[in-house]
């Protein structure tokens, strides 16, 4: 029996501790094989080169510590791993099947000895000329962690030595075989256009801002016949990373959701039924820690010292050695995770002809403005044995930015608006030189959107906030408009409520649209003397939540109408009523 396929054996057969998604792993791997005795199957399992690759890891030594000179012995999930990678190919060619992948692990789980062997590899000994392989990360520093570890283990066989030039002023490791290349790359992404990656390792990628840095590997890698992009990492604690959306795609991928036949993935994690706090169910995060006892005695005393300190030390824990996606802050507005189930397939086509309420959060000149219409009605649900009508929230939003300082909004807050706006869920304003949000944009969006969807517009709601030019435009929708006071004590009721509805499963959002769910992931609260509370942001200039405000805005007027019809009057200020009304 070969070792890859052995290692599969021994975790569905429960001689290896294991997760869910390893067992998911290693069955369709078992899977494969079958698939691949018949001849419509395009891949095949070539165990020789697995156990050649898995003999190249195991050749080099071990550079740190009591066992440094020793000779690596690979444990069954890295012969899992990286005979995956390599003994699955393309039937009747040396293509590799795997041309991506992504392994997540937990810390001191020799994550660096699976990056850097895969350089070496990739580099000079994958029959491939001038072979270039770039190790990236955020900053240069960590970047080098995988080089420098390639370094060592060159440096210290003396047969590897000779087949390599090192220079490390330039973290460039150059093979004398074939001319390829190991680099290694920080965040000066600009560096990599116009490169030719036949391998890419990203390190830690749950600390990317952006997946700028795996897209240009990617695109860089289209002309190649045998590439492979590798992504390695921990659990992170931000949710709205891109390593998050990447983590929860390679799920739905193992789930049979999702199809990504050339996509590998392996994560380690313990199951959502498991208790943390039980020693017996961490090998499942932690498949070299736990067959070293001291080492995993170590965990446990890392474990009793975070249960009983709480804070950043139980949520560095849970995160970086179990594994663990997981995002706190003592004031944070909404569960992160509930928040992102709430996107589904609704669109506005689904509520043609239908009432809903407009609510504006206008910007100052040059930063985003958006606008969210919010739609009732009602789901039937079992509860309880019982067949129930549940009230039901659709939020719909569309943004405006000027033109101009489209640039400088991906600089400073790190998110990509430029692909909102190909996507349509922003509109770059161009006229006042594109340098201030033309509010006549805003008038003619919603024009045509109510026009085209048939929609019953009953009330616009508006933070009064930077509208004093805009509210004469407003009458010209003909209906009831209501000023927000963006103070806890008028926001405290919606505020809550719409929070209660996200984790009852009341809300809706079109799952598509990105710029909805990245603003609800950093808002905050924020409260007065007498707890009432409102929406804030963490940090000034680095977060929006302006879609969120929005919501808020349109969900304020939902409350004051239940249960009786809605009195404008009573909420309408006598300086808008008589600019209105004169």
């Amino acid at each position: 029996m070969n070792r890859v396929t052995q290692y599969a054996l021994d975790v569905l057969e429960g001689r290896e501790i294991a997760g869910r998604y390893v067992k998911l792993a290693c069955q369709r791997h078992l899977n494969d094989i079958e698939k691949s005795k018949l001849a419509p199957y395009r891949y095949e399992f070539d165990e020789q080169l697995a156990q050649e690759t898995i003999d190249f890891f195991e050749s080099l030594r071990f550079t740190d510590g009591e066992i440094a000179g020793q000779t690596v012995k690979l444990f069954g999930f890295q012969d899992f791993i990286v005979g995956s990678q390599f003994g699955w190919l393309i039937k009747g060619t040396k293509y590799r099947r795997f041309r991506k992948s992504y392994i997540q692990l937990a810390r001191k789980n020799a994550k660096s000895l699976i990056e850097s062997g895969t350089a070496i590899k990739l580099a000079a000994f994958d029959n491939y000329p001038n072979a270039q392989v770039y190790c990236t990360a955020t900053k240069m520093k960590q970047a080098r962690i995988v080089w420098e570890q390639a370094n060592k283990f060159i440096n210290i066989e003396p047969d590897l030595r000779e087949l390599f030039k090192i220079k490390d002023h330039d973290a460039i490791i150059e093979s004398l075989l074939n001319g390829g290349k190991i680099m290694a790359l920080g965040r000066d992404t600009g560096t990599i256009d116009g490169f030719d990656p036949h391998g890419g390792i990203i390190d830690e990628y749950h600390s990317h801002k952006t997946n700028q840095m795996v897209k240009l590997l990617e695109d860089g890698s289209v002309m190649q016949t045998n590439s492979l992009i590798s992504i390695i990492t921990t659990a992170g604690f931000d949710l709205n990373a891109p390593c998050y959306t990447e983590y929860e795609y390679c799920c739905k991928v193992l789930e049979g959701i999702n199809d990504a036949e050339q996509y590998f993935i392996f994560i380690a994690q313990m199951d959502k039924e498991d208790d943390i706090w039980d020693p017996n169910n961490w090998p499942k995060a932690n498949p070299l820690v736990s067959k070293f006892p001291d080492r995993f005695e170590n965990l446990k005393r890392f474990a009793k010292e975070a249960k009983d300190k709480g804070g950043e030390d139980l949520r560095n824990f849970i995160t970086k050695s179990l594994n663990i996606w997981y995002e706190y802050t003592d004031n944070g507005y909404l569960d992160v995770v509930k928040w992102r189930d709430c996107g589904c397939d609704l669109t506005l086509e689904d509520f043609r002809g239908k009432e809903c309420i407009l609510a504006l959060d206008l910007s100052k000149g040059g930063d985003l403005t958006s606008g969210v219409l919010e739609f009732e009605y009602s789901e039937i649900r079992e509860i309880d044995g019982k067949e129930e009508i549940v009230p039901m929230y659709f939020f719909e939003q569309h943004s405006f930015l000027p033109e101009k300082k489209l640039a400088a909004h991906i600089k400073s807050d790190t998110a990509p608006y430029d692909v909102w706006v190909n996507q349509k869920l922003i509109t770059l304003t161009k006229t006042l030189g594109g340098w201030k949000t033309d509010y006549k944009y805003i008038l003619q969006y919603y024009k045509d959107i109510i026009k085209k969807y048939d929609l019953k517009l009953k009330v616009i709601a508006y933070d009064p906030h930077n509208a004093d030019t805009f509210l004469s435009d407003l009458a010209e929708f003909g209906v009831d408009c209501i000023e927000i006071f963006q103070t806890p004590k008028y926001l405290n009721t919606p505020t809550d409520d719409f929070r209660n509805s996200v984790n009852s499963d009341q809300v809706r959002y079109d799952k598509n649209d990105g710029l909805m769910r990245w603003t609800g992931a950093y808002a905050i609260i924020t409260s007065n003397a007498y707890g009432e509370i409102k929406i804030d942001k963490e940090h000034d200039g680095s977060e929006r939540i302006d879609t969120i405000a929005a919501a808020i805005d349109a969900h304020k007027v939902i409350i004051l109408n239940r249960g009786e019809k809605l009195d404008v009057n009573k909420y309408a200020t006598d300086e808008f009523l008589s600019k209105l009304w004169g």
